[in-house]
């Protein structure tokens, strides 16, 4: 799948191998890149976008098929290392990784729900898309504050 947006960006799927050089500059900085392996980047139903500027990864989105016991048991897909590169934020780049995540995910399952631990400093940006806050916040050692948010897609 290859989307392609303004200012020559395009968006398509990527190997979670490919997520971990954006994952550690923006969401674990000076961490080792092995803790931006996540638990079931290889699973069989996940999925990995891209985000490419002049053929340059710039920004990646991760979905996977996972169940959190807050919500309806079944049709759930979980975003997990959302994470733009700061030169290009604030330029539709996040929403976009999103909105394709989102279309995706609706043509595997019927009525899904997608939902993640948002940092707390993103809240805003997920609540422009309809994201709603479920439960207390929490927080992630070595990482930061999150909370939960999902929406019914």
């Amino acid at each position: 799948m290859t989307i392609s947006l303004n200012k020559n960006v395009e968006i398509h799927e990527i190997s979670s191998e490919e997520t971990y050089v954006i994952r550690q500059k923006v969401l674990r900085p000076g961490k080792p890149v092995i803790q931006c392996c996540f638990e079931g980047d290889q699973a069989l139903d996940t999925f990995h976008l891209g985000a490419f500027f002049q053929d340059k990864l710039i920004g990646v989105a991760s979905f996977m098929k996972n169940s959190n016991p807050l919500f309806s048991p079944h049709n759930q897909y979980q975003l997990r290392g959302m994470a733009i590169l700061e030169s290009f934020k604030k330029q539709g780049i996040g929403a976009q990784l999103l909105k394709t995540g989102e279309s995706k995910i609706c043509s595997i399952l019927e009525e899904p729900t997608l939902w993640f631990n948002a940092r707390t400093t993103a809240v805003g940006f997920y609540a422009k898309y309809d994201y709603q806050i479920k439960g207390e916040e929490f927080e992630i050692p070595e990482v930061c504050k999150h909370i939960v948010m999902f929406k019914k897609l």
